[in-house]
């Protein structure tokens, strides 16, 4: 399973997104009215409106106003607007400048003053300490009252000045509180909008990383039957050869026709009995399930995908339970009477009475004694069996350690060639069952190669699949191989194509293979010969 990828959260940083599209709002806001003001004073129509008292203060003031703009305006991309003791000093400069526009321009009554409301606002806002906020408001009404005070003392302003200067100053007072307790009120809410968006965006993706790391197949099927999306044990089980990022989008026909088919008519009659089908041929069989995401709407819909594998693995064991129990409860009479029949037989051969017709009589009496025995001794090793205990087995050793020992035991002239160029090839199983299945894979393939060759050969090749990642063990012989019509019996209990043998052996290996999630399938080869193999789960290479 792929390490999950490590996750940040973008909402962490909206605060400081948000400080800075107000900070760009400002020095917008700021160039604008530097250049106006600017402007004002060059142009006819408005030339008495400003710098009446000091002309050459208001025109050097206006340049130095727009020139402290352009610096801010090309400021824009650092950060130096998130520091609160660089944001003081630009509406500090912004104080200064209007005050001294105001004095150039004959204070109060120029109304330049009353620009200083939305300096103090701007400051209450951006500037999250109170009390440097609350200073650039008594900074800007010490400035207004000062400025008030020179131009009476000098003869500009009379007394009565006065009034309307305290009256800005308990505006930008009243101002600066009120926008204070505003945004502290805004910052709160923003604050635990933040963090339920925080929540929401964590719990999505943490409902990502479920699903997506989930054994069962989910895919989000519009009504037309498009898959919209689908997650990775989805794309593992209907497209294991095509990567999921390129599956977005697709019919459910092009996975496969069987499941198309079972989504239109549960679309169609709202019922939905789930047969197991195969995506493609040699592939595990997969059952689906339906659920409307929205009830009573036709639109998008979900599908349910599993590895029906499991089930019938299940099914299985139940299946052997019973065999067992039926065995376990026959053995005791049959292996009875068996013996006693075979014991009869082996008395009556020894008698010097007997003439040779009857001595073959007790002959077939004994071999098929020995047959049945065979049977009942198959089937009680299938009902004794125990739990698989897997083991890693690094298979070219174990193959060749195998094939000598196995040799060694049969004690007749025979040929087992092994073929395995993986030499570093861990796969799981357990060894005494594996030992068993070769074992008895080997006998018939000895069996039948003899029957059509008059010797005893065989070849054991190992290949791997790296789309299905699984490790195929063949077992190949030299004989004629299996007609057609008798193939789909093979590893059906009883049947069997030579008159000695039990009709066991298949169907234990096969179950043998199942125990251990592996299978085991008959081939032929492309000579007609037989190829038994065993596909089993490629763990390491």
């Amino acid at each position: 399973m792929n390490r999950p990828a490590i996750l940040t959260n973008p909402l962490n940083h909206n605060s400081s997104r948000q400080n800075t599209t107000l900070f760009r709002i400002y020095v917008a806001y700021r160039s604008l009215l530097s250049v106006v003001l600017l402007v004002m004073l060059i142009s006819p129509n408005t030339r008495q409106l400003v710098g009446g008292v000091n002309p050459s203060l208001y025109l050097f003031v206006s340049i130095a106003y727009v020139a402290t703009s352009v610096v801010l305006m090309g400021s824009l991309s650092a950060s130096w607007h998130l520091n609160r003791r660089f944001l003081f000093l630009v509406f500090l400069v912004d104080i200064g400048a209007i005050i001294l526009l105001s004095d150039a321009s004959g204070g109060m009554i120029s109304g330049l003053p009353v620009l200083l409301v939305i300096t103090v606002a701007a400051s209450a806002v951006m500037i999250s300490h109170r009390t440097l906020a609350t200073l650039v408001a008594a900074l800007a009404v010490l400035a207004v009252l000062l400025d008030t005070v020179r131009l009476i003392s000098i003869g500009k302003l009379d007394i009565n000045a006065l009034f309307p200067s305290g009256l800005l100053g308990l505006l930008l007072f009243g101002v600066s509180v009120l926008v204070q307790g505003i945004a502290v009120r805004l910052g709160r809410a923003e604050e635990l909008a933040r963090t339920r968006a925080s929540d929401l965006y964590n719990l999505q993706r943490l409902n990502e990383q479920i699903v997506q790391h989930m054994q069962t197949g989910i895919l989000l099927v519009a009504g037309d039957g498009r898959v919209r999306v689908m997650n990775k044990a989805a794309s593992t089980l209907l497209a294991p050869e095509r990567p999921m990022a390129v599956e977005q989008g697709r019919q459910l026909a092009e996975y496969s026709e069987d499941l198309a088919y079972q989504y239109a008519h549960w679309r169609d009659n709202g019922l939905h009995r789930a047969q197991p089908f195969q995506v493609q041929e040699g592939a595990p069989p997969v059952i689906a399930n339906f659920r409307e995401l929205q009830p009573g709407n036709d639109g998008e819909a979900l599908v349910f995908v599993e590895d029906y594998t499991p089930v019938t693995q299940y099914a299985q064991a139940l299946k052997l339970t019973s065999l067992g129990r039926l065995t376990a409860s026959i053995a005791h009479e049959i292996r009875n009477p068996l013996g006693a029949i075979s014991h009869a037989a082996q008395l009556l051969r020894e008698s010097p009475s007997l003439d040779p017709g009857d001595r073959r009589l007790t002959d077939i009496i004994q071999e098929n004694s020995l047959r049945v025995n065979q049977i009942v001794e198959s089937v009680m090793q299938i009902s004794r069996r125990e739990p698989p205990k897997p083991e890693y087995l690094l298979l070219a050793d174990w193959l060749a350690k195998f094939t000598g020992d196995y040799l060694d035991t049969l004690n007749r002239p025979a040929s087992v060639t092994v073929n395995c160029p993986y030499r570093d090839l861990l796969v799981e199983f357990d060894p005494e069952n594996l030992r068993r299945v070769l074992g008895n894979l080997l006998d018939n393939a000895l069996r039948h190669s003899k029957i059509a060759t008059g010797s005893e050969c065989a070849h054991i090749e190992v290949a791997l699949d790296f789309q299905t990642t699984q490790c195929f063990i063949d077992v190949i012989d030299e004989g004629r191989g299996v007609p057609p019509g008798d193939r789909g019996k093979l590893f059906e209990p009883f049947f069997t194509t030579v008159e000695s043998g039990s009709g066991m052996g298949l169907y234990l290996c096969k179950e043998l293979c199942e125990i251990n999630n592996a299978s085991l399938s008959y081939q032929p080869t492309d000579s007609g010969a037989s190829r038994f193999r065993l596909a089993l789960n490629k763990r390491a290479l």
